[in-house]
């Protein structure tokens, strides 16, 4: 005789890393944070893209999609995981989206990666000085 409080053959439940799992994403904000990155990270990921891979890989429109879909992959995966988990997760989606729409290997992603993040900060800091020099010269 079984008892009925025992279940047989229950199924295992994922256990995520964030206990207080909270699907509440803002779609505005979502549509925000799509539309500046698509000004901002697109054309410095084209010209990280065209650095390592060449013109005939790397175009404009894939830089598009990868910030895109990055974009919107990276929510998602903000909204399920938390801490390190979400950080690697995040890397490696990215990377995947620059290995297939650029059609180059791991390590060539990798570098197209890190090449963006380089001139994303020399241009940051160039429009920094400028605008930091064109305030100071309208206060004076």
């Amino acid at each position: 005789m079984t008892n009925i409080n025992q279940k047989k053959d229950a199924p295992k439940l994922l256990v995520l890393p964030n206990p207080n799992l909270n699907l509440n994403i803002d779609l505005n904000a979502l549509l925000i944070h799509i539309i500046v990155n698509l000004i901002i990270i697109t054309p410095v990921l084209w010209l990280a893209g065209r650095g390592v891979v060449g013109k005939e890989k790397a175009k404009f429109t894939d830089a598009i999609f990868i910030v895109l879909m990055g974009t919107v992959i990276g929510t998602f995966i903000g909204a399920y995981l938390s801490g390190w988990i979400a950080i690697i997760a995040m890397l490696v989606a990215w990377l995947l989206l620059v290995q297939h729409f650029f059609d180059c290997g791991w390590l060539k992603a990798l570098a197209i990666t890190i090449l963006a993040v380089i001139i994303f900060i020399i241009i940051a800091v160039i429009l920094a000085l400028i605008i930091g020099f064109a305030i100071i010269a309208f206060i004076l």
